[in-house]
């Protein structure tokens, strides 16, 4: 599993014109889900970023986290964070995970934010969505997660 975390003063996903999703304070998370992905890199990705203090304090350091700000996540699948560019000009996503699998893992990414006590928000799984974010920092991270574990 990969996933790209964008601390976000607010962020939507509109499709065909209509927002669908929205928060306030939190994080965007891109989430693409490998193959051999399963609910232990779930939990490891939730667990993660649920806790990653990276939320001003009152100093303004870095030692909160989005349960501590009482901040939201809005989960979107990009299977395009699964691609290889390694040889020629056009992507390949072969290493990226089949639909049903790849929809069933984002869906548990969010309840398992919402067990957390984290309010979880989902994009729309295969839609073209328009991902729309006011990056706070900005501040961003790339976690990889393999065998239930952050890379």
């Amino acid at each position: 599993m990969r996933a790209v975390i964008q601390r976000v003063s607010s962020s939507t996903v509109v499709v065909d014109q209509v927002e669908v999703a929205r928060i306030g304070p939190g994080f965007l998370m891109l989430v693409a889900i490998f193959p051999t992905d399963a609910e232990r890199e779930v939990h490891a990705v939730v667990d993660k970023v649920a806790n990653l203090r990276v939320f001003p304090d009152e100093s303004g350091r870095m030692n909160r986290s989005v349960v501590d700000v009482a901040g939201s996540v809005l989960v979107v699948s990009q299977f395009t964070l699964a691609a290889d560019l390694r040889r020629g000009r056009r992507p390949s996503f072969a290493d990226a995970a089949d639909p049903d699998h790849a929809s069933r893992l984002v869906d548990g990414i969010v309840a398992e934010f919402l067990a957390e006590g984290v309010d979880a928000v989902p994009g729309v799984f295969g839609a073209m969505m328009e991902v729309g974010l006011v990056n706070d920092g900005p501040v961003t991270f790339v976690l990889d997660v393999e065998g239930g574990r952050v890379r």
